[in-house]
Protein backbone atom coordinates (compact mmCIF):
# COMPACT_ATOMS: atom_id res chain seq x y z
CA UNK A 1 0.00 0.00 0.00
CA UNK A 2 1.18 3.34 -1.02
CA UNK A 3 1.64 6.01 2.09
CA UNK A 4 3.33 9.08 2.42
CA UNK A 5 4.04 10.28 6.31
CA UNK A 6 5.01 13.70 7.09
CA UNK A 7 6.86 14.52 10.18
CA UNK A 8 8.93 17.71 11.15
CA UNK A 9 6.55 20.96 11.34
CA UNK A 10 6.28 22.96 14.58
CA UNK A 11 5.91 26.47 15.87
CA UNK A 12 9.25 28.76 14.89
CA UNK A 13 10.34 32.03 15.43
CA UNK A 14 10.39 34.35 11.99
CA UNK A 15 14.27 33.73 10.87
CA UNK A 16 13.88 30.02 12.47
CA UNK A 17 14.50 26.53 10.71
CA UNK A 18 12.65 23.86 10.21
CA UNK A 19 13.16 20.55 8.22
CA UNK A 20 10.73 18.24 7.19
CA UNK A 21 10.66 14.79 6.20
CA UNK A 22 8.19 12.93 4.13
CA UNK A 23 8.61 9.13 4.69
CA UNK A 24 7.31 7.05 1.81
CA UNK A 25 6.12 3.21 1.19
CA UNK A 26 4.59 0.84 -1.15
CA UNK A 27 6.92 2.26 -3.90
CA UNK A 28 10.79 3.64 -4.26
CA UNK A 29 11.90 7.05 -4.45
CA UNK A 30 13.28 6.60 -7.99
CA UNK A 31 9.66 5.48 -9.35
CA UNK A 32 7.66 8.47 -8.47
CA UNK A 33 8.43 12.51 -8.22
CA UNK A 34 7.80 13.83 -4.82
CA UNK A 35 6.18 17.13 -4.43
CA UNK A 36 5.53 19.42 -1.00
CA UNK A 37 2.48 21.46 -1.44
CA UNK A 38 1.25 24.37 1.59
CA UNK A 39 -2.00 25.14 2.20
CA UNK A 40 -2.42 28.42 4.42
CA UNK A 41 -6.31 29.53 6.08
CA UNK A 42 -8.04 31.38 3.49
CA UNK A 43 -5.84 30.74 0.40
CA UNK A 44 -5.06 28.47 -2.09
CA UNK A 45 -2.68 25.72 -2.14
CA UNK A 46 0.25 26.44 -3.43
CA UNK A 47 3.21 23.98 -5.00
CA UNK A 48 6.57 24.42 -2.60
CA UNK A 49 9.15 22.23 -4.19
CA UNK A 50 9.34 19.51 -6.44
CA UNK A 51 12.36 16.49 -6.92
CA UNK A 52 11.97 14.48 -9.97
CA UNK A 53 12.12 10.59 -9.96
CA UNK A 54 15.84 10.56 -10.95
CA UNK A 55 16.83 12.95 -8.21
CA UNK A 56 18.43 14.86 -10.87
CA UNK A 57 15.97 17.85 -11.02
CA UNK A 58 14.18 20.04 -8.67
CA UNK A 59 12.30 23.06 -8.64
CA UNK A 60 10.95 25.83 -6.38
CA UNK A 61 8.01 28.23 -5.96
CA UNK A 62 9.26 31.79 -5.89
CA UNK A 63 8.20 32.39 -2.83
CA UNK A 64 10.82 30.09 -1.30
CA UNK A 65 13.61 30.13 -3.81
CA UNK A 66 17.12 30.47 -1.80
CA UNK A 67 15.26 29.37 1.50
CA UNK A 68 14.41 26.17 1.09
CA UNK A 69 16.10 22.70 -0.25
CA UNK A 70 14.30 19.68 -1.04
CA UNK A 71 16.87 16.63 -1.25
CA UNK A 72 16.00 12.63 -0.29
CA UNK A 73 17.50 9.58 0.84
CA UNK A 74 17.12 6.76 -0.91
CA UNK A 75 18.09 4.84 0.99
CA UNK A 76 15.75 5.56 3.94
CA UNK A 77 13.16 6.12 1.31
CA UNK A 78 12.57 9.86 2.54
CA UNK A 79 12.37 13.10 1.22
CA UNK A 80 13.47 16.45 3.35
CA UNK A 81 12.42 19.99 3.05
CA UNK A 82 14.90 22.02 4.83
CA UNK A 83 13.25 25.87 5.29
CA UNK A 84 15.79 28.37 6.66
CA UNK A 85 14.86 31.81 6.86
CA UNK A 86 11.16 31.45 7.71
CA UNK A 87 8.82 33.94 7.66
CA UNK A 88 4.92 34.54 8.94
CA UNK A 89 3.88 33.84 5.40
CA UNK A 90 5.08 30.59 5.68
CA UNK A 91 2.56 29.41 7.93
CA UNK A 92 0.63 26.40 6.46
CA UNK A 93 -0.08 23.40 6.36
CA UNK A 94 2.50 21.09 4.61
CA UNK A 95 2.35 18.30 2.51
CA UNK A 96 4.24 15.34 0.42
CA UNK A 97 3.12 14.02 -2.77
CA UNK A 98 3.80 11.75 -5.14
CA UNK A 99 3.20 11.07 -8.49
CA UNK A 100 4.56 11.18 -12.32
CA UNK A 101 8.22 11.25 -12.64
CA UNK A 102 9.30 14.81 -13.40
CA UNK A 103 8.73 17.94 -11.83
CA UNK A 104 7.13 18.69 -15.20
CA UNK A 105 4.00 16.43 -15.09
CA UNK A 106 1.14 16.25 -12.15
CA UNK A 107 3.01 15.23 -8.87
CA UNK A 108 0.10 14.91 -7.09
CA UNK A 109 -1.68 11.87 -7.43
CA UNK A 110 -0.77 10.64 -3.87
CA UNK A 111 -1.08 13.17 -0.29
CA UNK A 112 0.19 12.70 2.87
CA UNK A 113 -1.62 13.64 6.11
CA UNK A 114 -0.08 17.31 6.23
CA UNK A 115 1.94 18.83 9.05
CA UNK A 116 1.83 21.71 10.71
CA UNK A 117 4.11 24.53 10.09
CA UNK A 118 3.27 28.25 12.14
CA UNK A 119 5.99 30.92 11.99
CA UNK A 120 5.32 33.41 14.81
CA UNK A 121 7.02 35.20 17.57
Amino acid sequence: QLQLVESGGGLVQPGGSLRLSCAVSGFTLDYYAIGWFRQAPGKEREGVSCISSSGGSTNYADSVKGRFTISRDNAKNTVYLQMNSLKPEDTAVYYCTAGGSSCLDPVDDYWGQGTQVTVSS
